[in-house]
């Protein structure tokens, strides 16, 4: 348990750099003492003392505005970064290294008992404000941006962002590639987000912007052959293949026969 207690302090110290020294993080740090009290319920709680699992995490939520259920299995090196508003559910999973940022929820869409929270894998990281429903698995080393709602599961190594939120796959190579980088910094990307995270809806415009412009080329160039041959623009077409391609309405520079 202590082990444990000195694994929670020096994630704070690595991962916050407004963090001071160990006295300042055990003391003032509401995410430190969520965690602290959320280790202890959950004990009481898988020994069957549920009422007394349930006031601890009460005493918890009013004294640090994060609320974690008692049944929730959290592992280590966990991250609450300011915290307030956080509210993690009663079978969310949540994997080592991991990191959540104020106002995000591990809620439940279902009323069933039973798995109905999200399960997260190592090393994730869920931005401010964000909100992860249902019996949903989150893999190692997603990252979710702020604001974003998580309906789905995610792959290793992908981002999502957006309402509802949408997969953005990076390819594992560049991702360890840019987090050596990063763990040269701060150690993880901060709010789930990069500076070089490419937004789904842009890309897929950009993509059907190229192929306008391929497709115009193409145009083109078949205009620019037509013109080389010395073909008449005015083409006489049969009036049943006439009807078949136009219908009744008659393009200009076309003759019938």
């Amino acid at each position: 348990m202590l082990h444990t207690i000195k694994e929670d302090v020096a994630c704070v110290l690595e991962r916050d750099p407004a963090a001071r020294n160990t006295f300042d993080v055990l003391t003032t740090y509401p995410g430190i003492h969520a965690i602290l009290l959320h280790r202890l319920s959950h004990k009481f709680w898988c020994n069957d003392f549920r009422w007394l699992a349930r006031f601890i995490s009460i005493f918890s939520r009013f004294i640090t505005g994060i609320e974690i259920h008692p049944g929730a299995k959290i592992g280590r090196r966990f991250f609450i970064d300011h915290g307030a508003g956080i509210v993690i559910g009663e079978t969310a999973d949540i994997g080592n290294d991991c990191t959540l940022y104020h106002g995000v929820t591990l809620g439940g869409v279902s009323s069933n008992k039973g798995k109905r929270h999200p399960t997260l894998g190592n090393d994730v990281i869920i931005g401010a404000g964000a909100k992860v429903l249902g019996s949903i698995t989150l893999a190692n080393g997603v990252r979710v941006g702020s604001n974003a709602v998580v309906l789905q599961d995610a792959p290793e190594f992908s981002t999502v962002v957006g309402v509802p939120g949408r997969i953005v796959r990076e390819s594992k190579t560049a991702l360890e590639s840019k987090r050596r980088e990063m763990a040269k910094k701060i150690g993880f990307s901060a709010y789930g987000t990069t500076k070089d995270i490419p937004d789904p809806v842009d890309s897929a415009i950009k993509c059907i912007l190229e192929h306008l412009h391929s497709v115009d080329g193409r145009i083109e160039k078949m205009y620019q052959t037509i013109l080389s041959e010395k073909c008449e623009c005015d083409v006489a077409l049969p009036r049943s293949l006439d009807k078949t391609l136009y219908g009744e309405k008659q393009p200009r520079g076309i003759e019938r026969t």
